[in-house]
């Protein structure tokens, strides 16, 4: 699924059957910062004044806006399971990084 993505935000969307319109909410922030549209172009141009409009009141209240997930996550772990993923990243190939995205992104 492709997402909407504007000034680095990006959008969770879904389809609310009864009333027959896309819902859309920023990803990532903690703000709740919704808009809607009842088509792919209404849903676009809803999002991007969403996200301006974040900005702009978050400009005139003098606070910093939240960045979406920057993808830099930080774990503290056990040396000893530290050793053995760091084994089986190297058994199969791939960088520690690499091994754990792919298996975080299985447990989805």
């Amino acid at each position: 699924m492709k997402t909407l993505e504007y000034k680095g935000y990006q959008a969770r969307i879904d389809f609310d059957g009864e009333d027959k319109i896309f819902v859309g909410h920023i990803a990532g922030i903690r703000a709740i910062v919704g808009f809607h549209g009842e088509s792919v172009a209404e849903l676009e141009a809803a999002f991007i004044d969403a996200v301006d409009d974040y900005l702009e009141h978050c400009a005139e209240k003098g606070i910093t806006p939240q960045r979406p997930f920057s993808g830099k996550v930080m774990l503290r772990i056990p040396p000893e399971l530290h050793a053995e993923i760091a084994m089986k990243a190297e058994a199969s190939g791939k960088s520690l990084n690499q091994w754990a995205a792919e298996t975080l992104s299985h447990a989805q």
